[in-house]
């Protein structure tokens, strides 16, 4: 953008456990089939 370098926006889903402490993090992630992955994750 006019010579800069930008990070613009990056998706990130984080799963927190039942004793409130962060268990997975997903960075980066695209819309088609996300949703499916942290299911997945949540299952096993």
């Amino acid at each position: 953008m006019y010579g800069k370098k930008v990070l613009g926006i990056e998706r990130s889903t984080f799963v927190i456990d039942e004793n409130g402490r962060l268990a997975r993090i997903f960075r980066g992630v695209k819309v088609a089939g996300h949703a499916q992955t942290v299911l997945a994750a949540l299952q096993s």
